[in-house]
């Protein structure tokens, strides 16, 4: 237990100080990719795996794992590239991502290192909007890629977005409903957002990551006494280049001018540690992507929180 807690109080350490450790891995070739620690449950040598009949080509075959079955993906195959060549040889990443346990198929995993949010990087204009980039870095000299895994994980299965009837029949009591804003560096996950707010009949913002949504916040306190009067809630992701969420959230709560705000972490981030993170960094909800019905639910119970 007691390295349990060590682990937590390691981890923790890294929320609001906009630092992240990345796991560095190679698909077929020499360049280098990335994804947070944190989704990562475990990293093992390619298992026996098992055909699915009619399944996608993307997933290669499902894993039987400690009475759990998990499908591995092909993630050189899955960003279009080329699928991964030496099966016997290669790896596969345990991860927990939106709600589900799946393996990504690696050619090679390197290392860990202890990253700065502010030296994550949106990727570059000229990347077109099919690329499945989220961010880039440097390491050693290195250029590393950051996958936007919810985008490969929406064209595999796609995610429903449509908000159920009993829900959006509840809808919001509070009538004069302000702008949510919503940060977050997947363009899927903005859509998916945007689509949820839009069936409550709410607008929204947007912003690439938690510097954009911090600006705009501070460009709006200095036209208005109250950012509530302006800013219903903000819905921010966690994982976003130059600021993550915890440190927006970490920065909302020092300014007396927007401390007063609601804040939803809404993240694809969903082990065991983020209880005590969103704790720590004064976040008011914490959900795990995606379900449009719990996010809805979210944003109804932050609105209406001072009707009686």
């Amino acid at each position: 237990m007691a390295g349990v807690l060590d682990d937590v109080d390691r981890r923790t350490q890294l929320v609001g100080e906009n630092r992240l450790e990345l796991l560095l891995f190679r698909l077929n070739g020499t360049q280098l990719y990335g994804i947070n620690v944190f989704k990562v449950q475990e990293v093992i040598r390619c298992p026996k795996l098992t055909q699915v009949p009619r399944a996608k080509q993307v997933v290669y075959g499902i894993a039987n794992m400690r009475g759990k079955t998990i499908p591995v993906i092909d993630l050189g195959f899955a960003l279009g590239t080329s699928a991964i060549q030496n099966v016997e040889s290669s790896f596969v990443i345990i991860a927990d991502y939106n709600r589900s346990i799946q393996g990504f198929m690696v050619s090679g995993v390197e290392r860990i290192v202890n990253m700065n949010w502010e030296d994550i990087l949106a990727p570059p204009k000229g990347s077109g909007a099919g690329h499945y980039l989220t961010a880039v870095t440097r390491v050693d000299d290195k250029l590393v890629e950051i996958i936007d895994v919810e985008k490969v994980l929406h064209e595999i299965g796609g995610i429903r977005t449509v908000v159920s009837k009993e829900v959006t029949d509840v809808g919001v009591k509070n009538g004069n409903i302000k702008t949510v804003l919503v940060a977050d560096d997947s363009t899927v996950a903005r859509n998916q957002i945007k689509k949820t707010l839009d069936q409550l009949g709410i607008e929204c913002v947007l912003a690439k990551d938690g510097k954009e949504a911090l600006d705009y916040l501070e460009g709006l306190t200095s036209q208005c006494d109250d950012i509530t009067d302006q800013v219903e809630l903000v819905i921010s992701d966690v994982e976003m280049p130059n600021m993550d969420g915890y440190t927006l959230t970490t920065m909302i709560r020092k300014d007396p001018k927007l401390q007063n705000l609601y804040v939803i972490l809404h993240t694809s981030l969903s082990g065991v540690f983020n209880r005590a993170m969103v704790k720590k960094v004064g976040a008011n909800e914490f959900i795990p992507k995606f379900s449009a019905d719990d996010l809805a639910h979210a944003v109804i119970k932050a609105i209406d929180k001072d009707e009686t």
